[in-house]
């Protein structure tokens, strides 16, 4: 008999994790808290209570938790702020849901005391890494129990058998061999793995898209959004006040019916395997844009360049998992200091799957000086004469070089 004597499993009712519930009580004889996060994936999360009391959880170790306020405030909008992208493509939706997942999944256990923690992550993904570092960074010495690595349920058809062997409901798309995809959704994102999809050379079957019409079938007529922004977040869209899980809410409204956030990418794990996944992002990659438009005329050019020159290292950071590391964190303190002064408006145009700069300014903290960019008579603004000096020593060292070079080149002849 194991040692542990409670365990917090994250929980979703569905089948995988419905089969994990019930394999912890057998495999371990623990007691067994279940916690459903509602980062906005656009379910019914009530059926996982019942499912939860079916099993014989008591009701006080049953959580369901609304965190798309803390998702959006705490975790996409910081991620945002630094302009993340992994590999040039993905904005991350899968990966910064999970340091929230874990920490709460850690405040759960310090409130039951609970003395472990379980996830359904397979031993082949990201997940596992991003939910596990999450754990001890917030928990040191917590036990961690990942079934996937530990069972011999390896195939679908064990799985189900286990089910039907230990009464746990199956629900008839399983029966029927379910969906082709492994999908995961929050507020962010919604993500499609698997089967299909699994051939990088077949192309993605239009029904699967969720969120987001095909830009074929998307309005002919453009559609104007206007964005406000404090601090670097999106406080306002079109002119009306908004909490930050609303703002995206909204976006991924508009962006999703102009076909807007489409990305089919063959992503390299952490694991060290490439994968095929696609996504629909269609707020993010508004938000995206938006925030690079009021940065263009709030930030100065250095800081920006900086900014750029860090985002890859912090995205890996996200996507591996790092988000409670002390180097994230430390990044995290600059970014947020660069965005003191992004403050201003944006102007987008929506089409047909594209995003389309409209405009962008700030009142109080735009460093676009006209009486210095202007082609018209500037009245002595700026000198064009000091340019020469500028380049003349910036030249300097090549010239150098070149005057070295042809006096080896003479000295051989």
């Amino acid at each position: 008999m194991s040692d542990v004597k409670k365990a917090v499993l994250a929980y979703s009712g569905g089948l995988d994790t419905s089969v994990i519930l019930k394999w912890l009580q057998d495999s371990y004889g623990c007691e067994v808290v279940t916690f459903t996060a509602d980062l906005g994936q656009g379910e019914e999360l009530d059926p996982a209570r019942e499912k939860a009391l079916k099993f014989g959880i008591r009701p006080e170790n049953i959580f369901i938790d609304d965190l798309r306020e803390e998702f959006v405030r705490d975790f996409v909008f910081p991620m945002f702020r630094a302009n993340a992208i992994y590999e040039g493509e993905y904005l991350l939706g899968t990966s910064i849901a999970r340091p929230l997942i874990a920490k709460r999944q850690i405040e759960i256990a310090r409130l039951t005391g609970a003395d472990a923690v379980s996830h359904g992550a397979t031993g082949k993904g990201n997940d596992q890494v991003r939910f596990e570092l999450g754990y001890y960074a917030l928990m040191p010495n917590v036990k961690v129990i990942a079934p996937w690595r530990e069972w011999d349920l390896l195939s679908r058809e064990k799985l189900l058998a286990y089910a039907e062997q230990h009464g746990i409901p199956i629900e008839m798309k399983h029966k029927a061999g379910g969906s082709p995809y492994s999908m995961d959704a929050n507020l962010l994102h919604i993500s499609y793995e698997g089967r299909h999809l699994e051939d990088p050379s077949a192309e993605a079957e239009e029904s699967m898209w969720r969120w987001t019409v095909s830009p074929e079938a998307a309005p002919d007529a453009a559609e104007y959004v206007d964005l406000e922004f404090a601090r670097g977040d999106i406080v306002a869209v079109n002119g009306q006040a908004m909490s930050p899980a609303t703002v995206l809410a909204e976006l991924n409204r508009l962006g999703g019916r102009h076909g807007i956030g489409r990305l089919d990418l063959v992503e390299n794990r952490y694991v060290g395997m490439k994968s095929r996944g696609c996504y629909e992002t269609p707020g993010g990659t508004i938000m995206l844009k938006a925030h690079r438009a009021i940065e263009s005329v709030c930030l100065d050019r250095e800081v920006a360049h900086l900014k750029d020159d860090l985002m890859p290292r912090y995205a890996s950071l996200i996507y591996n998992g790092y988000w409670w590391a002390p180097e994230r964190r430390a990044l995290q303190v600059l970014i947020d200091h660069t965005q003191q002064s992004v403050n201003g408006w944006v102007r987008l145009k929506l089409y047909k799957g594209n995003v389309i700069l409209v405009s962008r300014d700030s009142k109080s903290d735009s460093l676009f000086d006209p009486n210095i960019a202007t082609f018209e008579d500037d009245a002595g603004a700026y000198d064009q004469k000091d340019a020469a000096g500028f380049i003349k020593l910036n030249a300097l060292r090549m010239r150098i070089a070149e005057n070295a070079r042809v006096k080896r080149a003479g000295s051989t002849d």
